[in-house]
């Protein structure tokens, strides 16, 4: 077997897609992280639906519209996003680039992108943090946001850990992921790669064993998050706390209750439960049932700068980008995350030029046709 090439040093004419990125990123890959990163659960329904949603809808637009002004900033939870795009939290990411989370963050803020960290990141989200601010010192400007992702750990005091070195290190928001606690365990970690946030903490895990539980009654299934635990969070963070995971209205309007402050749809890239619908096809219902009272993002499926505008005419106020980030460090480390955030900012800039609608904010389903398919 063929060991992983090199990133690349500069960014070759021929990239000019996420698609290209994700071409070019499997010879970079080991064929395990590639699998890994690639892969989602069951037939793979799920994941096929999350890039046929927006492949289902077509734009409309508008003639003769004067551009004077126009500008892709979006504000969110307080804070001005130059473009209404996000990175998604992504475990171990340096099985595609060794300086990881590093490089992703650094590039983030080159692109005043936000950027969510997991706590599965391969780097500790102290270091994350310091890159960021460091990058923005050297470049004379402003750090762009940086939330964190949680895992609830099984004990609460370990959860609690995780959320107040996250405050301290300045992260902006606390993004709770609940529609993960259940799925399976991915590869198997190359050497020097690891949860390093979780260093020294318990893990609930369970392998079943013939005669024994299989999944219920064990310690893996009894840590699942509940919705006690999202009120024992929100009264232990000042931080803004939004919850990922969700795609059905009535979940949505009772987190907006418990003093959720945004949402995140998602099925987890299709890697959890096959047969789920995308998150683009439940947005409308979640709008439905949240009133415009919380923000709402969707994470799943986004390629282009076409796919952003279909979320955002959906009603969404930004989109979290996640393999994508893989690819393209695979294939170019920082400079690659940067062009591939470039990519897509300038394909939004330009979608959005055609239909003659100068603010992500002007977009509304009008703007949208189902496409015969």
């Amino acid at each position: 077997m063929m060991a992983p090439l090199p990133p690349l040093q500069s960014i070759p004419e021929d990239l000019r897609t996420l698609a290209d990125y994700e071409a070019r990123a499997k010879a970079h890959l080991t064929a395990e992280a590639w699998l890994h990163i690639q892969q989602g659960s069951g037939r793979e329904i799920t994941l096929r639906q999350n890039r046929g949603a927006f492949d289902r809808l077509g734009l409309l637009p508008r003639a003769l519209v004067k551009l004077k002004g126009a500008s892709t900033a979006t504000d969110l939870l307080g804070r001005r996003h130059a473009a209404p795009l996000l990175l998604a939290p992504l475990a171990y990411q340096r099985i595609a680039h060794s300086e990881g989370e590093l490089a992703c963050v650094r590039a983030a803020t080159a692109l005043d992108t936000g950027m969510i960290v997991s706590t599965l990141a391969s780097i500790s989200l102290e270091e994350v943090a310091a890159a960021a601010r460091s990058m923005a010192a050297e470049l004379g400007k402003a750090t762009a946001p940086l939330w964190f992702q949680l895992y609830l750990q099984p004990e609460r005091e370990h959860s609690l850990q995780l959320v107040r070195r996250a405050e301290a290190a300045g992260y902006e928001a606390i993004v709770l992921t609940i529609d993960a606690a259940l799925k399976p365990t991915g590869m198997t970690l190359p050497k020097g790669v690891s949860a390093v946030n979780l260093a020294g903490l318990p893990q609930a895990r369970h392998t079943a064993a013939p005669g024994g539980q299989v999944l219920f009654g064990t310690p893996l299934a009894d840590a699942a998050p509940g919705w006690d635990d999202l009120a024992w969070l929100r009264r232990n963070t000042r931080l803004p706390l939004l919850l990922k995971g969700l795609l059905l209205g009535a979940d949505a309007a009772r987190a907006v209750d418990e003093g959720v402050d945004g949402i995140i749809l998602s099925n987890h890239g299709g890697r959890v439960l096959d047969g789920l619908p995308s998150a683009l096809d439940m947005l409308p219902d979640v709008i439905d049932a949240t009133r415009g009272e919380v923000p709402l993002l969707l994470d799943g499926g986004v390629r282009q700068g076409t796919d952003i505008i279909k979320a955002l005419a959906l009603g969404a106020q930004a989109v979290l980008v996640g393999r994508p980030q893989m690819h393209a460090l695979a294939v170019a480390g920082l400079p690659g995350v940067a062009h591939m955030l470039q990519i897509l900012r300038a394909e939004l800039e330009a979608a959005l030029g055609q239909l003659g609608c100068r603010t992500p904010g002007g977009l509304s389903p009008d703007w949208l046709i189902a496409l015969n398919r």
